[in-house]
């Protein structure tokens, strides 16, 4: 069933107010008032909603409310936490690792600054911009409950100073490591509700933001023999956390 995202303030008892958007989309599916479609409200409900018009012929202009038949929890959401830390890297592989991780069922995307990076993060605003556009698509696409919001976390060394990374379960992922697997660790860890991974650049991580992530506590490991690119990493990793957490 197509579904789409809306504010909650759009959502009132027995109906939603629809957007531009949405009206523009709905039009060019031809949806019509008896077929059904998710509204869901970016945090966990799903509506499910019929066209309010009794039109054969349905405009951009006409279709405002749509009709709440019922509403529901959204099944899709994992019970794992994860926030996905990543390294600045070139626009399409970003891009990539961006909606992967989201359909994965990633609840946060950070991005930061490592020593080694390659990309610069100018127009920061407009790329968030577009990298949130990306998430929010990928949400939908995947049945989503919430759409993960994309942030700016400035520098590697702020971001693992950070409550989130310092108090809780994280993981570097390091091409470099050979004494610890992921799958290794996970097996040490047999339940855990909230976890953190840190992705590098292009160029890996410097061996100096290694010693500082394993002064924080930060679990330094690897993904196995092959060396993966820095978009196909944090993807691998994620699915690694889902499946062993039964969310995949």
């Amino acid at each position: 069933m197509i579904r789409f995202f809306t504010n909650s303030e759009n959502i009132k008892e027995t109906e939603i107010k629809l957007s531009s958007d949405i009206r523009l989309h709905l039009r060019s599916l031809r949806i019509r008032p008896n077929e059904q479609f998710i509204v869901c409200d970016g945090v966990g409900t799903d509506y499910v909603c019929i066209l309010k018009e009794n039109k054969d012929e349905v405009n951009a202009d006409s279709i405002s409310i749509a009709e709440i038949i019922r509403k529901e929890q959204t099944q899709s959401e994992p019970t794992l936490q994860c926030t996905a830390y990543m390294a600045y890297a070139k626009g399409v592989r970003l891009e990539y690792a961006v909606q992967k991780s989201v359909e994965l069922g990633v609840k946060e995307i950070v991005l930061f600054k490592s020593k080694r990076c390659i990309a610069t993060f100018e127009n920061t605003k407009r790329k968030l911009e577009r990298l949130q556009k990306i998430a929010l698509e990928s949400a939908k696409q995947s049945g989503r409950g919430v759409i993960p919001a994309i942030k700016n976390g400035g520098e590697f060394e702020e971001i693992i100073d950070s409550e989130e990374i310092k108090n809780g379960f994280s993981i570097l992922l390091y091409e470099d490591e050979t004494h610890l697997h992921i799958k290794q660790l996970l097996e040490t860890k047999p339940s855990f509700s909230q976890v953190s991974i840190i992705s590098g650049p292009e160029g890996g991580f410097d061996s100096n933001e290694i010693i500082k992530a394993q002064e924080k506590g930060i679990h330094i490991v690897s993904l196995g023999a092959r060396i993966l690119r820095s978009e196909t990493a944090p993807v691998v990793a994620i699915s690694t956390l889902m499946y062993q957490s039964d969310n995949l």
